[in-house]
């Protein structure tokens, strides 16, 4: 997974964007299906054994680090370093003064804007981001609403409507390798944000607070801002 990126925007991500990259919450986004894909006949329509392959090779890789680069629905880019942990734990560390932070620590999602002295915490449960980090990435019952396999890329739209209601992810998978090279969210409107992922490191170790999530400051902090 090294795809060659540059001359990224330097700007804070808004709201928005931040949820895109899957801190979205119950019923807090739509399906869109995208042009050329092929929704599957029924929820028991036979997954593509190629599909659950890419999906169980992914799943097989318990942490990972690297770089990424997020495309807002108006095209707006920002990045940063990301560092993923099986399961349920990921850091993304945002470039630029605003110092933005998103980390799951496989129970909740926080969102820290140092800037602005906020902390906004999410159940991990309630967002497609949960798919993305579990142990396996199960491609059974009616969690697929599509499969698209091409030559160069392998496309899987997941969602998952008892949990987190019309949320979706759309992984896209190198077929030959089977790395992942990007995901991408739906949100209410149907506005899509794109988070891509490059010079990535499989089998990584982390510091113990690499996914911490302070509790009590993020409490404290919500309390002194009501």
């Amino acid at each position: 997974m090294k795809n060659d990126l540059s001359a990224l925007g330097n700007f804070a991500p808004t709201r928005r964007q931040l949820l895109g990259l899957g801190l979205v919450a119950a019923g807090a986004a739509a399906i869109n299906v995208v042009p050329g894909f092929q929704l599957l006949a029924s929820a028991q329509a036979a997954v593509p054994a190629a599909a659950q392959k890419i999906a169980d090779h992914f799943s097989s890789v318990k942490s990972m680090s690297g770089e990424f680069v997020q495309f807002g629905p108006k095209g707006e880019q920002t990045g940063g370093k990301f560092f993923l942990e099986r399961p349920g734990k990921i850091r993304f560390n945002y470039d630029g003064a605003s110092n933005f932070k998103v980390i799951s620590d496989g129970k909740s999602v926080v969102i820290l804007n140092k800037k602005m002295n906020t902390s906004d915490l999410y159940p991990l449960s309630k967002t497609p981001l949960k798919l993305l980090l579990d142990d396996r990435i199960d491609l059974s019952g009616d969690r697929v609403k599509s499969v698209k396999e091409e030559d160069d890329l392998t496309t899987i739209k997941l969602a998952d409507k008892s949990v987190f209601g019309n949320a979706m992810i759309t992984m896209m998978f190198d077929p030959k390798t089977y790395d992942l090279r990007q995901w991408t969210i739906t949100d209410a409107q149907g506005k899509d944000t794109t988070v891509m992922i490059f010079n990535t490191k499989e089998g990584v170790s982390f510091a113990p607070d690499t996914f911490a999530i302070d509790y009590t400051a993020n409490r404290e902090l919500n309390t002194k801002t009501r």
